[in-house]
């Protein structure tokens, strides 16, 4: 995909990200495409933190997908950096077309890149087929997660 350009993800691209978390059923419920402020102060916040990489792939000008990838310093595993891929989402128009696939394979060379000894993420347990992709990518499912709303 020779015509793509994954980049940090500018306050601009902010309408097609959030459109892009909110286009689906888990997102829907979860995500308010029609007011950017909570989305705006996250992304001051992201974009100060140089752990954060909020990163678009673009094609002519058009936001077509997203992801963030965390990078995280640990004692665990002899002082190992961790990266943490979350967040992804591809533009429905653009879904199959392989982009899931560049955009996971751009962040797992960034994290090399960047010291990282482990790349991880996780899906929702109802995104079967996202499992399905990402076990095609080399990830294994060697975890059970947790979570708690606060």
């Amino acid at each position: 995909m020779s015509d793509i350009e994954i980049r940090r993800a500018t306050e601009a691209d902010l309408p097609a990200i959030v459109a892009m978390l909110a286009d689906d059923p888990l997102g829907a419920v979860r995500e308010s495409p029609d007011d950017l402020t909570p989305y705006r102060a996250a992304f001051e916040v992201l974009a100060a933190d140089p752990q954060q990489h909020l990163m678009v792939a673009v094609r002519d000008g058009r936001t077509i997908g997203t992801l963030q990838l965390t990078v995280v310093p640990g004692l665990s595993r002899r002082g190992a950096t961790r990266s943490i891929i979350e967040g992804v989402r591809i533009h429905r128009d653009e879904r199959g077309t392989g982009l899931g696939t560049e955009l996971i394979e751009w962040a797992v060379a960034e994290s090399r890149t960047l010291g990282c000894q482990m790349v991880q993420l996780t899906s929702d347990a109802t995104r079967v087929d996202a499992h399905r992709f990402y076990e095609r990518l080399g990830f294994e499912a060697s975890h059970l997660g947790f979570k708690l709303p606060l």
